[in-house]
């Protein structure tokens, strides 16, 4: 595994940033995503540019303004991720 991915994964604001691109019943765009997620524009724009790095996410330019979208690979990260943190949570009510 290189590096950027291995940083990239498993940091909590990330995942909630790449869980929330899930929601495909809103469009999204850079300042919402980073409204939503209560984290900075910047902090958001770094988070796009390593996921359309990553091929996880792409990105639809309409003027000033970037659509995002995950791509088939980011859905199926975003997914599962999902499934292990509801795993955990599960285990969790468990003990």
């Amino acid at each position: 595994m290189d590096d950027i991915s291995g940083r990239f994964l498993f940091k909590e604001k990330q995942i909630r940033l790449l869980l929330a691109l899930r929601d495909e019943s809103k469009e999204w765009y850079i300042s919402d995503l980073a409204k939503k997620n209560d984290v900075t524009y910047i902090h958001a724009t770094k988070f796009v540019n390593r996921c359309e790095a990553l091929g996880l996410l792409s990105v639809e330019n309409h003027g000033r303004i970037k659509k995002l979208l995950l791509t088939e690979k980011g859905k199926n990260v975003a997914e599962s991720i999902y499934n292990i943190l509801n795993s955990i949570n599960a285990e969790k009510k468990e003990e």
